[in-house]
């Protein structure tokens, strides 16, 4: 919590220094003091908006400046980590797309969604994964790979018969 109040009073937004870079400063200064180790996960955008404020498109600018500033490296479906590429990482068990599809297809074998209705849009999955829209079709694909799911072009995804599902 302290970042967070900490950053209230140091966020100048109406001043001529844009937000983003004035974030992304405050994580340099995280980084350097080893606050966000080397090959630790950097806040995903969605903890950057709540606890910044800002939208997500402001988010993905503090990532972009970072990466500008050769301090973190993204790699797609799995988020954007602190040091170069070089730098082994805190590698996750499983990709974060399966992680986000598990869960989903817990919440369809619970019946919280329903066959034949759709599952939430990918925007929704994005801001309550905090993740990106690729990481979102990542985890979509693999439910609909593993039969939970199916997608009408145009219309959205929708919750397969339980026929259709794997077998524990």
């Amino acid at each position: 919590m302290s970042v967070s109040v900490y950053a209230l009073i140091v966020l100048d937004r109406d001043g001529p220094v844009p937000v983003y870079k004035q974030i992304a400063e405050i994580l340099r200064e995280r980084i350097d003091s080893g606050e966000l180790a080397p090959g630790n996960p950097m806040p995903s955008e969605a903890q950057l908006e709540a606890e910044y404020g800002i939208a997500r498109t402001t988010a993905r600018r503090v990532a972009r400046e970072l990466r500008e500033q050769g301090l973190v490296y993204t790699v797609q479906g799995e988020g954007t980590f602190v040091g170069d590429q070089a730098a082994p990482r805190a590698r996750r068990k499983k990709p974060l797309y399966q992680e986000i599809a598990e869960e989903v297809a817990q919440r369809i074998r619970r019946q919280e969604f329903k066959p034949n209705r759709a599952i939430p849009s990918e925007k929704a999955l994005m801001e309550q994964y905090g993740v990106a829209k690729v990481t979102v079709r990542l985890a979509v694909g693999f439910l609909r790979d593993q039969g939970y799911v199916f997608t009408v072009p145009h219309r959205g995804t929708y919750v397969s018969s339980p026929d259709d599902w794997p077998q524990d």
